[in-house]
């Protein structure tokens, strides 16, 4: 019975989840703006309501993701062009913050060699020189500043975490640091492509892709949760207490 139960419960999430990606397709194709403003917002409940049902364990900071996420999917269909850009930014803002906030503390814990420590550094380095690029050419096609400025400071939160997800994951190379790496990086390509499509060059094939690779954030994202409640609550205890010592010391 509970395996039925089961089957039947993934029967209904993929055909949630494939309807959805249907209408965004059709939306794309027949740039249909209502059809795609109000889709994009959906994939956040289905994919935590099919969670809730399967492990009702979450923690504050993805909740506060979801959340912040969920809102800034939703602002295109409660705010004008401008306001909604704005709007959209700060919620995504918020939500890597969130991320940022539980990753950090994973950081904390890494020790690394020099050569992991040098080669973060460059690839830091070569991300905010592409970004001081891209807002240099912004600020010359956008005239309000304050558009612009959560622009950078949404990209500069997404580096951040692409960054702290790759030192983690060169350090332990654990199935964990995979699968947050990738969200990240789903997430970053997702925003540049909705940047370009946004200010530069709108085609079908650049929105389409920009939400196959939120869907793939999320779904890793979800993914991440469930490995990461696997995880023994000692464990957990003893990495946030050597945590604590270290801000401490």
């Amino acid at each position: 019975m509970k395996s039925l139960f089961k089957f039947s419960v993934n029967k209904v999430f993929l055909s949630a989840l494939f309807l959805l990606i249907i209408l965004n397709i059709v939306g794309t194709f027949s740039e249909n703006a209502l059809l795609l403003n109000s889709t994009k917002p959906l994939f956040v409940p289905v994919f935590l309501i099919f969670f809730l049902i399967k492990d009702k364990t979450i923690s504050v900071p993805f909740i506060l993701f979801l959340l912040y996420s969920f809102l800034g999917d939703s602002a295109s269909m409660f705010f004008a062009n401008d306001t909604f850009i704005k709007a959209s930014s700060v919620m995504y803002f918020l939500s890597y913050l969130c991320l940022l906030h539980f990753m950090i503390r994973k950081f904390k814990l890494v020790e690394f060699n020099k050569v992991i420590t040098l080669y973060l550094v460059v690839v830091v380095m070569i991300n905010m020189y592409f970004l001081y690029t891209v807002y240099e050419i912004l600020k010359s096609i956008i005239p309000d500043s304050l558009e612009v400025f959560l622009f950078g400071m949404k990209s500069i939160s997404l580096i951040v975490l692409v960054v702290i997800a790759f030192g983690v994951y060169l350090n332990s190379e654990t199935k964990l640091s995979i699968l947050f790496l990738i969200m990240a990086i789903s997430f970053v390509f997702s925003d540049i492509l909705n940047y370009v499509s946004q200010y530069y060059v709108y085609h079908w094939s650049f929105i389409m892709l920009d939400r196959i690779l939120h869907v793939i954030g999320l779904y890793f994202l979800f993914n991440y949760i469930i490995e990461y409640n696997k995880i023994p609550k000692i464990q957990v205890v003893k990495e946030e207490k050597f945590v604590a010592k270290n801000i401490l010391v």
